[in-house]
């Protein structure tokens, strides 16, 4: 997990239960993408929440997951 701390004391995060963050502060959590099918069974991974990119369309959800993750590791984190 990485975390991302400004200069004014607010972190950034891709959200994982892998610790506790609630440990660290107040929480404030905002969805940073969706990732949804559409009708001919192809998903996409739309990540304007920030002002993201539309990534796909992939055969397999793992692999739009994917995408936004490292989409979203890359240019948001």
């Amino acid at each position: 997990m990485h975390l991302i701390i400004e200069t004014d004391g607010q972190i950034r995060c891709l959200y994982e239960e892998a610790i506790d963050l609630s440990q660290i502060g107040q929480l404030t959590i905002s969805r940073g993408s969706f990732v949804e099918p559409i009708l001919n069974g192809t998903w996409w991974a739309d990540l304007t929440p920030v002002q993201g990119p539309r990534l796909g369309p992939f055969t397999r959800r793992s692999d739009a997951l994917a995408a936004e993750v490292a989409w979203l590791e890359l240019h948001w984190l």
